[in-house]
């Protein structure tokens, strides 16, 4: 498994002069959890927005994802995951770093054992529509961050910091 040199505290002390955005830990009561094996992980943001169809969301992790994670709006539902295994599976094979989702995954024991990061709000067995519903590169907002595809994100144990710039080699 790769180690990431970083740490979110010592990013925002190091760079107190860079425009850093830090992700509110609780969101309504909801809280963001770690369930990949990558408890550190960071890269280029690539941005989807959906609502429980997990369409766009598969068709990008199965697309070159080096040196990049793909944020995920799905409004926050709790009603359906929008990555499990499988498409997990597929980010490990791309070489995405990891996959922040503003919703559900499911298949957490499979989660834990892949080589990526993953953030989400909780776990669910229920699986999404597929309808090919969702729109990507575009803004996206939760938690107090406006994410952008082309901004940095890093993301570790302590929470989720967002920079325009580039603040560490991955």
């Amino acid at each position: 498994m790769t180690t990431v040199p970083f740490v979110t505290c010592d990013l925002l002390d190091d760079h107190p002069d860079q425009d850093i955005q830090t992700l509110i830990p609780s969101l309504d009561g909801k809280f963001f959890r770690s369930y990949g094996a990558r408890k550190t992980f960071g890269g280029q943001i690539v941005t989807v927005k959906c609502f429980e169809d997990n369409s766009r969301v598969k068709e990008l992790l199965a697309t070159d994802g080096t040196g990049k994670v793909l944020v995920v709006d799905g409004g926050a539902s709790m009603r359906c995951a929008l990555m499990g295994d499988m498409i997990a599976e597929s980010a490990v094979k791309y070489h995405w770093n990891g996959v922040v989702i503003y919703g559900c995954v499911r298949d957490v024991d499979a989660l834990v054992e892949l080589d990526l990061g993953v953030h989400a709000l909780a776990s669910i067995p229920q699986k999404s529509n597929r309808k090919g519903i969702g729109e990507v590169d575009i803004p996206v907002y939760f938690g107090s961050v406006t994410f952008n595809s082309g901004e940095y994100i890093y993301a570790d144990n302590n929470g989720i910091v967002v920079s325009k710039e580039k603040l560490v080699d991955l």
